[in-house]
């Protein structure tokens, strides 16, 4: 459902979205997926949706029709340019292939074109097979992890700086950060700004921008009782 709520955002701010991977749940869904954004302010905007969601539904999964919570983990990353050097050492590596899925043609399906890369001093995964050769999947790979390693550094950063000047709250990727009600009433609220809507469906549809300037607008002008 996120998968789709992002994708459809990114079709009407009228950006290019290539999909790298997607690995289908063990009984139904999504487990994981990858998709590059690319469109003016792209980062800017979805840096916003960055951590824990939360959903609370009627399970179509379920014959006895009990109401579920479930969560997923969004993970926004920037694509380094060329002046920000990522040091990854190969003994740190741990890189599998396999059979990719889903559409690509008969050669993409019959060979193990699909690359996973393991960093193993951080546990960070990087997935793709979105491309018809091995080589090209891990290029994409490399430069994924590359920036999930900076992201990551930049988070170590300000958790320190948090620490000297205050706790301003957790980083975004360790915290709940917005909760999607369908039963017993619809709801989506954002935990961090408050911002709330009834019409659930339009923001499944992708109409999440009020969520993200309400967000922005926060950051922009300090959290209350935050330090600057």
């Amino acid at each position: 459902m996120l998968y789709r709520m992002y994708t459809r955002y990114a079709e009407q701010q009228g950006f290019e979205v290539e999909v790298l991977d997607v690995q289908p749940g063990d009984e139904a869904g999504i487990k994981s997926a990858s998709f590059r954004v690319v469109g003016p302010f792209a980062y800017g905007y979805l840096k916003a949706e960055r951590g824990i969601h939360r959903l609370v539904r009627i399970s179509p999964f379920d014959s006895a029709k009990r109401r579920h919570t479930s969560f997923a983990a969004a993970d926004v990353t920037a694509e380094l340019d060329e002046s920000i050097d990522v040091e990854i050492l190969d003994k740190d590596l741990r890189v599998d292939t396999y059979r990719a899925s889903g559409a690509g043609g008969q050669h993409v399906n019959k060979t193990d074109s699909a690359v996973r890369i393991t960093h193993l001093p951080t546990g960070v995964v990087v997935s793709c097979q979105a491309e018809r050769s091995q080589h090209s999947n891990r290029e994409k790979c490399m430069k994924m992890l590359a920036a999930k390693l900076y992201e990551l550094e930049i988070d170590k950063q300000r958790q320190q700086r948090e620490q000297l000047y205050g706790d301003k709250g957790e980083i975004a990727w360790g915290s709940q950060i917005r909760s999607y009600v369908l039963q017993p009433y619809t709801l989506v609220k954002d935990l961090r700004t408050d911002h709330e809507t009834g019409n659930v469906q339009a923001v499944l549809d992708g109409r999440i921008q009020p969520f993200i300037e309400a967000y922005l607008k926060q950051e922009k002008h300090g959290k209350p009782g935050a330090t600057s």
